[in-house]
């Protein structure tokens, strides 16, 4: 599983979120962290709104191609604590 957070520099709220994540040890899942700034298209449809999370889910076999679908997971609160994170995500990246 695949989390791609979309920030942008000198976001606290980005950066702690980040953070947080980083520190969740009893999931597995790889982090991506797409800076907001590099692309037009980011920029303008989250520029309002960072920190954002997502949820990758690759769908497909080693015969079709691989299809990526992305989530849109609910924002967690800057006061959650990671134990707290963890346990939202925990549902999204179970089933």
């Amino acid at each position: 599983m695949q989390l791609i957070l979309y920030s942008k520099p000198g976001c606290h709220l980005c950066e702690g979120l980040q953070e947080k994540l980083e520190q969740i040890t009893n999931l597995s899942f790889e982090l991506e962290v797409r800076d907001i700034t590099t692309r037009e298209d980011w920029f303008l449809a989250y520029q309002y709104e960072v920190p954002v999370l997502y949820l990758a889910n690759h769908k497909g076999s080693e015969d079709t191609e691989n299809e990526v679908i992305e989530e849109r997971l609910p924002r967690p609160s800057p006061r959650a604590s990671v134990q707290q994170l963890a346990q939202m995500l925990a549902k999204y990246l179970t089933n």
